[in-house]
This record gives structure tokens, sequence and C-alpha cells, in this order.
């Protein structure tokens, strides 16, 4: 449910050989409830046991309609374990991205704002946190808090791979490091251009 906070686009992963299972229905509920579009991968299809029909049919009985059955949910058949699939999967995001992108651009000349998706305290490095920028471009020197409560200036920021960079566009994770303390996981993050009237 964090995630779906964040995202953009969902992918719902049912496995072929097991079909709708509870964990799917929690899923699907929290993507519905975000209101996010979606693409229904259908994993496993490489297994013996694997029925790719029984798996649309258990969605289509929680009303998610394939589209090849006449619905307007998306399936995509992959195997995750040998790659089948896989690129016409990321097509298929790519599409659903395209006809959603009114809805999904962030103005990236603003102050940087986004959700916090990982902290912790490192050894060398101090408190630090992932974050998944959502709006603006998050740099270098920027002061930061949650609420109205400073958190800390961008001493260094890193990439996904841990390579420093000296900005971080909307729809990029950066590890953040330079914070007073470790923020909660799901905090949402801004960039302030005047500290004076924070606490």
């Amino acid at each position: 449910s964090r995630g779906a906070r964040v995202a953009d686009i969902a992918i719902l992963v049912v496995a072929a050989d097991d079909g709708v299972q509870p964990q799917t229905k929690e899923a699907i509920k929290i993507i519905q409830d975000a209101k996010l579009p979606f693409v229904v991968a259908i994993n496993k299809i490489d297994k013996a046991e694997a029925d790719i029909e029984k798996a649309k049919s258990d969605l289509s009985a929680l009303g998610l309609l394939p589209e090849d059955w006449g619905g307007n949910v998306i399936c995509q058949p992959v195997s995750a374990k040998d790659g089948t699939g896989i690129d016409d999967l990321l097509e298929t995001v790519l599409l659903v991205a395209d006809m959603n992108k009114e809805n999904m651009m962030a103005d990236s000349k603003r102050l940087a704002i986004g959700t916090i998706i990982e902290s912790k305290v490192n050894k060398g490095e101090g408190p630090v946190a992932t974050m998944l920028v959502q709006a603006g471009t998050l740099k270098l020197g920027d002061d930061l808090c949650i609420a109205e409560d400073y958190i800390g200036r961008v001493r260094a920021l890193k990439d996904y791979k841990g390579m420093e960079i000296k900005e971080a566009l909307p729809g990029t994770p950066a590890k953040i490091i330079g914070l007073k303390l470790a923020p909660e996981v799901g905090s949402i993050v801004e960039a302030v251009a005047d500290i004076k009237n924070l606490n």
C-alpha cells in the first residue's frame, strides 16, 4: 500500500499455476483504492501445470475482464525464470504510461517533493534515506523538511547503483546523505527555499 502511494503504474503478478490467491485480492484492492492504471503479468508460464486461461477466469470473477475476453485489463503472459514475455510486458507498461501521461506529468522546475522509500543509519554516513522524487528536482545543497520539521541538507546524492549524482529528476529514487535523522518510511519530504520558519 505504501508503494501504491508513490507509483504511477502497477504490475499485478498472478501465478499461472496458482491463479488468484488471497494476497492477489489484497493487491487488487490496493491498486483500485489508489486508482492506479495497471497491467497483469501472468507469471510462471514455463511450468507444466501453468493454466493461463484459469488465471484469466479467476481475474474475471473479480471483475477484471481480460482484454482478449472483451474487457479492458491487459494481461501479459511471462516467465520470470526464463525471461519469456518480459520485453512485451515492458512495452505494455510503456503503452499504458503513454495512455495515462496527462495524469503522470511532473513539474521538474519546482522545489523537490517525494516519498521516503528506505531509511536507515549507516556506519560512516549517519542517517541516510532513499527518496522517490515525485515532482521537482532534488539537488545537492537542498534543505529538506517533513511537514514543518527540518531534517537536514543534501550533502551527497547517490543513484540506485551507488554512483554519486548532482540531481534527481521526477520518477528517480535517490539516496540522500546529510540528514539529521533517519525519517520514517512513507514520509513526504519537501525541499524548502527558506528554513528560518521551520522547527
